[in-house]
């Protein structure tokens, strides 16, 4: 057994010291998840419009959905391979560097006119939503026993504020970029690269010292992230489906995320298709689905401190309880049950964010230090895969059948994890 290096440029602190840095890293990566927000808010509102415009089909437009989400998949595992070898600022950089480029190649493409160049950056720009993924893990490294839900709640928390300003800045930003003399278009996602620019800066120069290179230089020898093997510390899915293997508690873990952004997912994919047809206005379908992101993010903190104090296992179950009651609601509702709606997605939105919050404390609490990166990158290429054929499949499902059917087939889902979440608990 080789030991792992510890980085001499950092050198051991202890008790305060550590809160301090905590604090510190704690507030560095809530101002970059704020900034990048922003960023992905703008981008993610205005990308299907400007696919559209591009290439004359609403079909292709749906792509640019999809082409953020599998960049964020596919960056998952990058980010956590840099993170692993180099320490969390490295894997961030890398993330947000490729949003950045991404934007670039986007703006290029909208200028060119040309639909596939802006499919491609849109890929890239999905590293922004794998940058905020990874950086609610960033959170835990030096968290004290019994914090480490309520620090990864507040970064996700904070994701609220960018998520809420960034699609209202969209048209503002296309006013401003034609008139500093840019192609149509093009304003809104040379926005989101100053977003991603500030959020990298920030990660670069205040993320110091590094959590996950500061946490091991202080873990205890004794530990058994201080003896594992060298060749597997690096972030590889190799090294992330050894450490399942030997953490039930994980796995557990890992396929209650996985259920729950499938779930929320599916539903809330579906929801604007199912109340248009009942010929609710934007407006109104904009509120619902406020209501929702206000479900997902708002009760962060509270969610956080419940799963410290009664444990993750309880709160995962809440939140499958949770998502069982959003199915119910919302599946039941007609087309012109707004209010009905409302409230499903509402809890839809609250049993993801249990999912999230005691499933990510849960996953990074049961590996060791030196393997949590890999197993981190590994959870979030899972739920992105498992939210993009989530709304695949929904798609399908209201296309042939029904909304109602696809809020059972939801219900069934989560009733079944959550029994076998009971039933393996020890």
């Amino acid at each position: 057994m080789t030991k792992i290096p510890i980085n001499t440029d950092i050198s051991p602190m202890v008790g305060g010291q550590i809160a301090v840095v905590q604090r510190r890293t704690l507030a560095v990566l809530s101002v970059a998840q704020i900034t990048s927000g922003v960023g992905v808010a703008v981008g993610f509102a205005f990308s299907s419009l400007v696919v559209a415009r591009l290439s004359g089909s609403v079909s292709i437009s749906g792509l640019a959905g999809t082409a953020s989400v599998l960049g964020a998949a596919l960056l998952a595992l990058p980010t956590a391979r840099a993170a692993g070898r180099s320490g969390r600022r490295t894997g961030l950089a890398l993330a947000y560097g490729c949003a950045l480029l991404g934007c670039l190649i986007t703006v290029v493409a909208i200028s060119v006119r040309s639909w596939p160049l802006m499919l491609a950056g849109l890929v890239l720009f999905g590293g922004a939503s794998a940058g905020s993924l990874a950086s609610r893990y960033s959170a835990t490294d030096l968290s004290p026993p019994g914090h480490s839900a309520r620090h990864l709640s507040w970064v996700v928390w904070t994701s609220t504020i960018g998520s809420v300003a960034g699609p209202n800045l969209a048209e503002p930003a296309d006013h401003l970029g034609r008139s500093l003399g840019l192609a149509p278009d093009t304003g809104p996602f040379a926005l989101s690269l100053l977003a991603f620019a500030i959020a990298l800066a920030v990660i670069v120069i205040g993320l110091r010292p590094d959590p996950l290179l500061l946490a091991r230089s202080v873990a205890p020898a004794s530990a058994p992230a201080a003896t594992v093997p060298a060749a597997r510390a690096r972030g590889t899915l190799r090294t992330a489906w050894q450490a399942l293997r030997r953490a039930p508690a994980a796995v557990r873990a890992l396929v209650a995320i996985a259920v729950s952004h499938t779930a929320m997912v599916s539903v809330m994919s579906m929801t604007p298709v199912h109340l248009d047809h009942g010929g609710s206005p934007n407006w109104v379908i904009g509120i619902v689905l406020s209501l929702h992101i206000a479900g997902m993010y708002v009760l962060s903190p509270l969610i956080g401190w419940l799963a410290d104090r009664i444990g993750r296992v309880p709160v995962l179950r809440i939140g499958m309880g949770l998502l069982l009651a959003a199915a119910v609601l919302a599946g039941t509702a007609g087309p012109h049950g707004v209010t009905q709606v409302s409230a499903g997605l509402a809890l839809l939105g609250a049993g993801w964010s249990c999912g999230l919050i005691a499933g990510s404390a849960m996953l990074s609490e049961a590996v060791p230090l030196e393997h949590r990166p890999a197993v981190q990158g590994l959870s979030d290429l899972l739920m992105n895969v498992c939210g993009a054929t989530g709304a695949v499949a929904a798609g399908v499902i209201v296309g042939a059948l029904s909304y109602g059917v696809l809020g059972t087939v939801v219900a069934v889902m989560v009733t079944i994890t959550g029994a076998w979440l009971t039933l393996r608990r020890t």
